[in-house]
Order: structure tokens, then sequence, then C-alpha cells
């Protein structure tokens, strides 16, 4: 991991050296071209994602209705938490809408890392569940001016 990248990354912010160097190995950086799919809405839950740079279309797929795009994302945000929340599965598709750099981290070492360390654990999911409930208003506003449209035009 390059250390120009990992010092981007917000979410390590104020951690102890050693505290990074547990997270190190866990992180990989990767380049996503736009338009590429990250991930559909129902796929295995591997990786969560952070954007240092480029934008991300969260959309998701009701089964009786037209895709919904419920969030636009891009630098700091993080993405596909189903991964490290226990889900099997996504429960949107991600869409990069311009290209960048990303950071990633498979869920499953990740839960382990907080097992194993628990207060390097608790920062990072004190963080994590701050950007989750940002997120979560984001997306609850999304979906009343959503439905509001949708009232408007019976």
């Amino acid at each position: 991991m390059n250390t120009e990248i990992l010092n981007r990354f917000a979410l390590i912010e104020g951690f102890t050296e050693d505290q990074i160097n547990l997270l190190r190995p866990l992180i990989d950086d990767v380049i996503i071209e736009t338009d590429q799919v990250i991930f559909d809405q129902g796929d295995r839950a591997n990786f969560l994602y952070f954007v240092l740079e480029g934008k991300v279309s969260i959309r998701f797929n009701p089964e009786d209705g037209p895709v919904l795009s419920v969030a636009e994302l891009d630098e700091g945000d993080v993405f596909g938490w189903s991964s490290a929340l226990g889900s099997k599965c996504y429960t949107s598709s991600a869409i990069c809408t311009d290209g960048g750099i990303f950071i990633r981290m498979e869920g499953e070492e990740l839960k382990n890392l907080c097992q194993e360390h628990p207060e390097t654990g608790i920062l990072i999911l004190n963080r994590l569940a701050g950007v989750i409930a940002q997120r979560l208003r984001s997306t609850h506003e999304k979906v009343v001016e959503l439905l509001h449209q949708g009232l408007n035009n019976i």
C-alpha cells in the first residue's frame, strides 16, 4: 500500500502507527474506471469500499419498479458496508460514474481484526457508524423526494 494513498484515507486519521500497521495488510488500493459496475445488487458482499477520488452511484432495484438512484458518493464516502455488517449479499448496486482511486477492505478480514484488536475495532466501527448514519439520512431524504414526485405525477 502506497503511503501517499494511505495518508489520504480519512478512516485512519488519528490512529496510532501500530493501529495503522494492523490495517495496512487489509487495505488494497484499486483504480475503477468510469461506468464500471463495482458490484450488483445481490452479489456476494465481499468488500467495503472507500472513495479517495472519483464518484459512485448507489442504485436500488425494487422488485416492483424501476431502478432508483439512492445515493451519489464522492471523496471520503464509504460503500459496500453489507460486507462489514455481516450481510451475505449487497443490497444495492454500485456503479462508478467518475473513475478514480478507491480503497477496499475485505469485510471478513476487517471483522477478524476487530475481534482480535477490540480497541482498534471500536475506533473503526464508530467511524463507520457515523458515515452510515449520515448516508441513511441522505437516502431517507432522497426516498421521500422520489415518493413526493411520484404522488405529484398521479
